[in-house]
């Protein structure tokens, strides 16, 4: 049998990806507690506090939906905007807590995503607003989102340029952005494919999504 990209050996994304990732964004981010979080993240319209907290409630939500097993409908947990214009979320963390706190959140809905995923069978299928999606895709989207708002919260604190690993956004956009341009560097292009970035000989994205019904 020939081996496509999609199913050579080290290509797909395990859970152990979102482990991985978390605790890459958590070394990233803990040099910024003392930090103003109020400050934009990056050139989104939200605040670090605010992305912070949607990328918490990201990661829970996933879990929630790919623990339910629910398709063509989304678990109904009321989502609400704290002020016009922030993300709206079903979870919330204690200002209180501080930035050391708003890292426990992050930390915690990344150990119950990463809990959630290892148990489910490649069969499972679950909710997404792109369509539904396997155990797989929401690994990917886990990813993803904390790979690209590690890097709008690191550009808004001021923080040392963050740079994933780039096998593992390789892996990333083989599985959510099967329209991207192959052979350019993975970190820029996974930029470029979600809004964030130029790459060479390509527009700049004003509009994008991934694409995460199972293979």
């Amino acid at each position: 049998m020939t081996l496509t990209p999609a199913d050579a050996p080290g290509t797909r994304l395990t859970p152990a990806d979102i482990r991985l990732a978390a605790d890459l964004s958590i070394a990233a981010l803990r040099p910024a507690l003392d930090a103003d979080w109020s400050v934009p993240a990056g050139a989104l319209e939200w605040d670090c506090w605010e992305t912070a907290e949607h990328l918490t409630d990201d990661l829970f939500s996933y879990a929630v939906k790919l623990a339910a097993e629910r398709t063509g409908s989304n678990v109904p947990y009321r989502r609400t905007a704290e002020t016009p214009g922030a993300p709206e979320n079903a979870v919330r963390v204690e200002r209180t807590a501080g930035a050391e706190g708003l890292l426990d959140a992050f930390d915690s809905a990344a150990a119950l995503m990463h809990a959630v995923v290892s148990v489910k069978p490649p069969e499972a299928r679950a909710y997404h607003v792109y369509g539904d999606s396997d155990p797989e895709g929401f690994t990917a989207m886990s990813v993803v989102e904390i790979l690209v708002h590690t890097h709008d919260l690191t550009t808004g604190l001021g923080l040392a340029a963050w740079e994933p690993p780039a096998e593992l956004c390789a892996r990333a956009l083989d599985r959510l952005f099967p329209h991207v341009p192959a052979g350019t560097d993975p970190w820029p292009t996974l930029l470029w494919a979600t809004g964030r970035g130029d790459l060479a000989g390509r527009e700049r994205l004003d509009e994008w999504r991934w694409y995460g019904a199972p293979r």
